[in-house]
This record gives structure tokens, C-alpha cells and sequence, in this order.
């Protein structure tokens, strides 16, 4: 819409053609006028002309302005209907166009939700038929693994048998061998033949302690069980005979406690793992030392070592094997059975191991049995009625073969350390063979003499000494079993144990004091070296079989 024009100019016009006019009416009349009178009349002329013109320019003015105002509003008036009339045409157009977006939002939302729900059921029903299929796999493969592990468990359980039936079979072999060895070493005199078939006992009784491992590991019966308590000293000793290094062991043991008789052979076991470990792991010139020290809690048991020092890797790899949780034997190793060994038999009998730095330089390991598996040994006690009259310091005592050697219940002798000397299976009771074993020294019992049924009366071993004679039976005499001599080097027991034999073998009547020459007495009973073991063989110090 193109602007109004403005009124100011011809209000302008029509004023000056008023003052125009009027002047010159004014000028006429004032002309026609008396003289006295044109003044007066030329002024009131000239005012009613200015007058007349303002009032002709006001007219105009706004009588241009009320035309101008009313062609606006007519303009807006129009523009109004004209925009009342669009606005009613887009509201129209506006409800139709969304009636029919409605009508089809409608239509595909319904589509859509009939897609959605057919679909919604195609995936219901193919996620059924899916999980029926994965169920009938999933049940197939639980079946198929149930089978597996049932077959598993069957072949672990039949591995698990004939292992312990072959080691309960290693060990009656190992128990026969033995046997066997000791009618040798009874019937041969021969330094040379009793040097081997002592390096051979000594040999058998570490398969034997292989075996009782299996059989621990296994969890078969393994080695025996005893009635009576056996002392401490017995214990550690026939520990002692379980291993190759032997000779480097030094006892320092002054207790006189005892272990019951049920826990006797599984803390024997554990003590020749330790002390296997400890020699193994040493230089071969350096000695383990073992230490015995009563504490209200128990006995505590030290073996240090000056070898290879343990890291802290292998310090907690060795504390679990040893710890209270049970090990599966996923994590055995063919060469690293020792520690489980020792786990297992700490578990069954509730003892305790621990691992700490040696003042030696190497390992220590403290073995503490608790105070409920630890009894004082009587004064005197006798061996099992396996004859009509109980053995005595001296006397054979006789065993079936299947049996592991066990410790006279005597702890004066606290004879056959236990396990390392089977005792072989003689013939009718009343015929014990000879058994010749060594005692342990610091474990004899005082000089004296008993009696026995058959008239005979038998001396007494005395701390620190050894028997080296035999009496002469009067009617069925049987062979009393006389003392290994102890000696600490190896290279110098053939010859002293067969002077020893030859006057086990001479004829009787010859007195105590007759003993060879060449068989000295050990001057200090703690000594393990004076026990008469036999020579050891060389032992790599990192053979298989070591617990580390």
C-alpha cells in the first residue's frame, strides 16, 4: 500500500488563495470606504483576511487529513477482511489437511502396529523354536558332559586305585625286599656282600618312602600304625634311614616325649620329606641341622639348611602346599611331591609347618605336632606279644612281611627306626629270626639284665655302649639281636659290622667283654653319624622326588 500524500499543501493553497482573495476584497472595500474610517477598516480587513485564511487552511487541512484517515481505514479494513478471509481459508485448509495427516498417521499406525505385532510374534515364535533348539543342545551337551566327567571321574577314580593298589604293592614289595635283605645280611659275613646288601636296604627303604608317598597322595593306607607311643628319637632316626643324604643330618634332640602310635609313621614320613628337601638342597658337604624343643603348645621340630635360600614366590608357593586348605593334584608336578606329601599328612594329623630364613643361609622349617598327639614314654616298656614271652633289648622280633618295620614299643631300644628296617616274616613264632637294625643312640636303656622264660638272662644295653656278644641259650636257644657298631664315616662299617656279625655268628659262651677290637663306642650318643647306616649313594642335590 502506497503512502497518503500529505495535506499540508493544499491546506497551504487553499490558505493563500483565501489571503488572496480576501486581501483583495479587503483592499476594495477600504478604497470604497470614507477616508476617516479606512484605517480602521484596513486593519479589521486585513485581520478578518489572516482569519479567513487560517480558517481556510485549517479546513483544508483537515478535511485532506479525515480523507487521508478514511481512505487508511478503509485500506485496513480491507486488508483485515482480507486477512480474516485468508486466515479462514488456511483454518479450513488447515483441519482438512489434518483430518486427512490424521486419518493416515491413523491408518499407519495401525499398519504399523499390525507389522509390529506380527512381527512381534514371528520373533516370539522363533525365539521358541531357538530356545527349544539351544535347550535340546544345551541338554545334549550337559548329557555329553556328564558323561564325560561321569567317565572322568571314573578313569580319575580307577587312576586313583590302581595308583594306591600300586603303591600298597610297592609297599609289601619294599617290606619283602627289606625281608629279604636282612636274612642276607644275617647269613653273609663278607664285608663287601654286607656293604651292598646294606647300600640295597638303604636304597629299598627310600622306594618304600616313594611308596608310602604315592600312597599318601593317593589316599591309601600308608606305612602303619602303632599301639603305644614311640619315642621322638626313634621318629627322627628312622626318618634319617629314609633318605640319601643321611650322613650330613645332625640331630640335636634332648626331648624325651613321645608320639602316639597312630600319628608315629605319618610324622616320620613328614620329617623325611623335610629332611629330604633340606639335604637335597644343600651343598654336599654341608650339614642339616634338626632341632627338638618342647613348647606348651606341642614339639617343635627345626630343620635348617645352608643351601639355596627359597624366594618369596617359592615361600608362598610352599606355604600353601603345606597350608590347612586341601590341594588338588591338578597342581602335582612329576619331580615336586615332597611338600603335598607334607601337606596331606599335616592335614590328617593336625600339624603345623612353616617356612622362615635359615640362620645358616638357607631354609628353615618348623614343624610343630600339637599336644594332643604327644605322650611321655614309660620307663620300661615291652615289645607286642608276638612270642610267648615279650622280646627284649636283644631278642628277634618277628612280623609278617607285608608290614612296614615297626620301632620296639620299648623306649629304652626304641628299636627299628621306624620304617627304614622291615622285619622280615619268619617261620613259627617260637623260631624269631635274628633282625639286626640299628638303635638309635641316646634311646638304649640302662645296663641290666631280665629274665626271660626260657632261663636265659640277657644284658642290657647301656647308654652310649653297644652289645657285642651273645649269651649261649641252654635249651632252644634263639640268636639274640646284637647292636650295630656305630661309627660316623661310612668307609669304616664293613669291616667293624662283620667282626660285629662274625661274634653274633660265633658259638656262645663267649662274655660281653670279648668284642672285636676293631668296634669302637660312639662317644657322643646325639651323633646320628654313629648309627649304623648304610653307605649312601650319590645323590644328585637336585633329584627328582624333592619337595622344593
Amino acid at each position: 500500500m502506497s503512502a497518503s500524500p500529505s495535506p499540508f499543501r493544499p491546506a497551504l493553497i487553499a490558505s493563500l488563495l483565501t489571503l488572496a482573495a480576501g486581501g483583495a476584497l479587503a483592499v476594495a472595500a477600504t478604497t470604497a470606504a470614507p477616508a476617516g474610517v479606512r484605517p480602521s477598516l484596513g486593519w479589521f480587513a486585513a485581520c478578518g483576511v489572516l482569519l479567513l485564511s487560517a480558517a481556510a487552511f485549517a479546513v483544508t487541512w483537515y478535511a485532506r487529513t479525515s480523507r487521508a484517515l478514511a481512505r487508511r481505514a478503509e485500506v485496513l479494513a480491507a486488508e483485515l477482511a482480507s486477512r480474516e478471509a485468508y486466515t479462514g481459508r488456511y483454518k479450513a485448509t488447515a483441519e482438512r489437511e489434518s483430518a486427512a495427516l490424521t486419518a493416515r498417521y491413523e491408518e499407519e499406525a495401525a499398519a504399523s502396529a499390525a507389522r509390529h505385532t506380527a512381527r512381534t510374534e514371528e520373533l516370539i515364535r522363533s525365539h521358541e523354536s531357538e530356545t527349544a533348539r539351544l535347550r535340546a543342545t544345551l541338554a545334549a551337551d550337559t548329557e555329553r558332559l556328564e558323561g564325560r566327567l561321569r567317565r572322568a571321574e571314573s578313569a580319575r577314580s580307577a587312576a586313583m586305585a590302581a595308583a594306591a593298589n600300586a603303591a600298597g604293592r610297592m609297599q609289601a614289595l619294599a617290606t619283602s625286599m627289606m625281608a629279604d635283605l636282612r636274612d642276607m645280611e644275617h647269613r653273609h659275613a663278607d664285608e663287601d656282600v654286607l656293604t651292598d646288601l646294606l647300600h640295597l636296604d638303604h636304597r629299598t627303604a627310600q622306594a618304600g618312602r616313594l611308596a608310602d608317598s604315592i600312597a599318601v597322595l593317593t589316599g591309601a593306607r600308608s606305612g602303619r600304625r602303632w599301639t603305644r607311643p614311640i619315642v621322638m628319637e626313634s621318629i627322627l632316626r628312622g626318618a634319617m634311614g629314609r633318605i640319601g643324604g643321611y650322613q650330613r643330618v645332625r640331630l640335636h634332640s634332648h626331648s624325651e616325649a613321645a608320639v602316639t602310635g597312630h600319628a608315629a609313621e605319618g610324622i616320620m614320613h613328614a620329617l623325611a620329606e623335610i629332611l629330604d628337601n633340606a639335604a637335597n638342597f644343600s651343598p654336599p658337604n654341608a650339614e642339616v641341622h634338626v632341632y627338638v624343643e618342647e613348647v606348651p603348645a606341642g614339639l617343635v621340630i627345626t630343620v635348617e639348611d645352608s643351601g639355596l635360600a627359597m624366594s618369596d614366590v617359592q615361600l608362598r608357593r610352599a606355604e600353601a602346599a603345606v597350608g590347612a586348605a586341601a590341594q588338588d593334584l591338578a597342581g602335582l608336578s612329576g619331580t615336586r611331591l615332597g611338600l603335598h606329601v607334607v601337606g596331606r599328612l599335616a592335614r590328617k594329623h593336625g600339624l603345623t609347618v612353616s617356612f622362615r630364613p635359615s640362620a645358616r643361609g638357607g631354609t628353615g622349617v618348623l614343624l610343630m605336632v600339637p599336644q594332643e598327639l604327644i605322650s611321655r614314654a614309660p620307663e620300661e616298656r615291652t615289645a607286642g606279644p608276638v612270642e610267648p614271652s615279650p622280646p627284649v633289648a636283644g631278642r628277634a622280633v618277628t612280623a609278617p612281611s607285608s608290614g612296614r618295620a615297626r620301632p620296639s614299643t620299648e623306649p629304652a631300644t626304641a628299636d627299628a627306626v621306624a620304617g627304614t628296617r622291615p622285619v622280615p616274616a619268619s617261620g613259627p613264632s617260637h623260631e624269631p629270626e635274628t633282625a639286626h637294625e640299628p638303635v638309635p643312640d641316646g634311646a638304649a636303656a640302662e645296663s641290666g639284665a631280665e629274665g626271660t622264660p626260657d632261663g636265659i638272662v640277657l644284658p642290657r644295653r647301656r647308654r652310649g655302649q653297644t652289645l657285642a656278644a651273645q649269651l649261649k641259650a641252654e635249651e632252644t636257644p634263639a640268636e639274640p639281636r646284637q647292636e650295630a657298631p656305630r661309627s660316623g664315616p661310612s668307609a669304616g662299617a664293613p669291616p667293624r659290622f662283620g667282626s660285629f656279625h662274625r661274634a653274633v655268628r660265633s658259638a656262645g659262651g663267649r662274655a660281653a667283654d670279648d668284642r672285636p677290637a676293631d668296634m669302637p663306642v660312639p662317644s657322643d650318643p646325639q651323633d646320628p653319624a654313629a648309627a649304623p647306616h648304610p653307605p649312601a649313594s650319590s645323590n644328585s642335590p637336585y633329584s627328582e622326588g624333592n619337595p622344593r
